[in-house]
């Protein structure tokens, strides 16, 4: 049966000599692979151009329930995409977010509200000009909400602990060592008020914003089960001066 929704390009995995698996979010759907075809031909039905990490497209699809790799019938761009492809720190943050998402969202149901928000996300990040360095400390902090483990911001106090673990802020210390000492609790209360229209404001040194990121991503890992490595992290914190 065909359907039509729209796709956001999480991973592309060689099958063989042939196709390709693309993972993607669908607005539907969810999490679905697809196979499609590797070839450059005038008979492929999906560009390879289309498939590039973070690619909204609108999607013609098959999708059978008994079907563990599903495909696309026919596809073309749902959001006018250039800077991603050839700003190198928006390419670094695209790829680094993509890696995030593919590792952390697995269910094949529809969620609106998540997949409206990673839809917006894209959209600001290919406008953007300015705070382009925070984009993805926003990203993650706001995407924590879509997830259900958003930090608690209401039991901030001064001279508080944020307990990584509990993800509250806690006026003595953590009988665990998964918190942040006072210093970096401060910035990080500040940073949970932090959205694509205010990020520009948040100024960080290399050293701090890579120690926030850290932070963030140990979060996601005390609060999501086997999440992984992100491999892509190295590569973008690399390209940020200050």
């Amino acid at each position: 049966m065909l359907h039509k929704t729209k796709g956001i390009v999480l991973h592309n995995l060689p099958y063989n000599d042939k196709y390709v698996i693309v993972t993607m979010y669908t607005e539907d759907f969810g999490r679905i692979p697809y196979m499609v075809s590797n070839t450059h031909s005038k008979q492929s039905k999906v560009s390879r151009a289309l498939l590039q990490p973070l690619s909204v497209l609108d999607m013609e699809v098959e999708h059978l329930n008994n079907r563990d790799l599903q495909r696309i019938k026919e596809a073309k761009s749902g959001l006018i995409i250039t800077q991603l492809y050839y700003h190198p720190v928006k390419t670094a943050i695209s790829l680094f977010l993509s890696e995030v998402l593919y590792r952390i969202i697995q269910e094949r149901e529809a969620n609106h509200p998540l997949f409206d928000y990673l839809h917006r996300s894209i959209r600001w990040l290919e406008i953007a000009n300015d705070g382009i360095a925070n984009f993805h400390l926003t990203f993650l902090l706001q995407l924590s909400t879509y997830l259900g483990i958003r930090p608690n911001s209401e039991s901030y106090k001064a001279g508080c602990f944020f307990d990584l673990l509990n993800g509250v802020f806690s006026v003595s210390l953590p009988e665990h060592n998964n918190y942040l000492n006072k210093n970096e609790s401060i910035v990080f209360e500040r940073l949970l008020r932090i959205n694509y229209e205010n990020m520009a404001l948040y100024t960080f040194t290399r050293q701090e914003r890579a120690s926030i990121i850290r932070q963030i991503i140990e979060y996601y890992r005390l609060h999501l089960s086997d999440f992984p490595e992100i491999k892509s992290l190295a590569v973008m914190q690399s390209l940020f001066d200050n």
